[in-house]
Order: C-alpha cells, then sequence, then structure tokens
C-alpha cells in the first residue's frame, strides 16, 4: 500500500473504537501488514500496523498499557522491531484528553502522564532507539495553536499539561516535527464543526517524539493533511 508514493513500513492508530473480536484482522493483513492490537468497545482502543515485506524481521517484547499503572482504559501497545543490525522500540499511545482542568479527567490525565514518564524513564534506558507516537493531546506551545486566545484555561494547553511534555523531552526524546523548519500554522487536529478545517483552525496535539539515536537518523517530518 502506499500513499503519496511513499511505502508505509510502519503505522501507528488510536482510537480505534471497537472489540478487539471486531478488529479487521484479516482485511489489513491480506492488504500486507502484521497487527499489534489493543481494543475497546466504544473508545480508546490503539494499534501497530507492520508492512510485512519491510526490513524488520523480528517483532518481539510486544506489551499493552504502562506496566505497573492499573487502567481499564486500552491507551498504550508497544513492541519491538528488530533486524540483524538493529532494533527499534516503538509506543503506540493515545493520551487522555483531560476535559477541562480541575476535573477529575484531568486529574486522571496527569496522573496518566506522570506513570508514562515513569515508564519511559526506564524504557529508554533499555531501548536506546525508541520511538513514542501518537495522540497526545497537548498543544506543546501557542505555535501549535491557531487561536491561543481562545484556549486560555482550557485542556490541551495547560501549564500541567506542557510541563507533562517537557518532562517527555528532558528524558532526551525530540519532537520530530521541530527538527527541521516548517511552515507556520500547521496542525493535526481540527473540530469537526464550524469549518474549522476549511479556515486551518487547528492544534498540533499528534505528535512523533524520537530518542537521541532516531533524531540523528530523522530525515524529515511532515503533517500530511
Amino acid at each position: 500500500q502506499t500513499t503519496g508514493g511513499n511505502a508505509i513500513d510502519l503505522l501507528c492508530l488510536q482510537e480505534l473504537k471497537l472489540p478487539d473480536d471486531k478488529y479487521p484482522l484479516t482485511i489489513l493483513s491480506d492488504a500486507g501488514y502484521h497487527s499489534l492490537f489493543s481494543g475497546q468497545k466504544t473508545y480508546n482502543g490503539v494499534a501497530i500496523l507492520i508492512r510485512k515485506d519491510c526490513l524488520w524481521q523480528n517483532v518481539n517484547s510486544t506489551i499493552k498499557q504502562i506496566p505497573g499503572f492499573t487502567d481499564p482504559q486500552q491507551r498504550v501497545i508497544s513492541t519491538t522491531l528488530a533486524n540483524t543490525s538493529t532494533q527499534i522500540r516503538i509506543i503506540c499511545a493515545y493520551f487522555p484528553n483531560g476535559y477541562a482542568p480541575a476535573t477529575e479527567k484531568f486529574l486522571y490525565k496527569i496522573t496518566w502522564l506522570n506513570a508514562l514518564y515513569n515508564w519511559l524513564k526506564q524504557e529508554i534506558i533499555e531501548y536506546p532507539r525508541l520511538a513514542l507516537l501518537g495522540d497526545f493531546n497537548i498543544a506543546p506551545k501557542d505555535s501549535d495553536v491557531h487561536n491561543p486566545a481562545e484556549w486560555v484555561g482550557h485542556n490541551l494547553v495547560s501549564s500541567e499539561e506542557r510541563v507533562a511534555f517537557q518532562n517527555l523531552e528532558s528524558l532526551g526524546l525530540h519532537d520530530a516535527f521541530r527538527l527541521f523548519p516548517q511552515k507556520e500554522a500547521q496542525f493535526s487536529w481540527w473540530d469537526y464543526r464550524q469549518g474549522a478545517f476549511r479556515r486551518n483552525a487547528g492544534m498540533r496535539i499528534d505528535h512523533i517524539l524520537l530518542s537521541n539515536k532516531l533524531a540523528q537518523a530523522c530525515q524529515n517530518c511532515l503533517i500530511d493533511e
């Protein structure tokens, strides 16, 4: 399968919104992809798709959820891709939305972020080539928001969430999009109401964070609208 002329070796999906028994495993397999998935009815759910004929001969050490963090919501799946010369740790995550500061859902988000951080502290030591990909539900800076003034006091842009993002970067993870010169006002999410996409009234809340070794090897990062 190709898009824009580029073969997709690896695809991370969030918000599957279906249980495992409804996952289109056979369809994706017939399309040439091996699937790792953790589904959930109605909301959440994550998956990693790996092209069968790409260079990764081995897929191992797959785990679901954040180890040691009890959570009924299916938000994380991770695996290791390996060949004869190297291995890469892939973590696909659907970060909580948080709803609004000072709510129970926001407290859950902050607790979840802390658990992720504590786990990644160990993961990045064990796996120097690590990529954290997904829907972070965090706009790291005002430049990642169409109209920052409209979002003051809301989730996705709060100081607590942005500090959590910075904490992940402090582990030695790099925002792949910001490794390269980019045009202004590039976003990954737009509200489906009021013509937000047409007006480009969006936010950049979906990210790829790369460890030092992967950041050094990264050649480009773009948003495919």
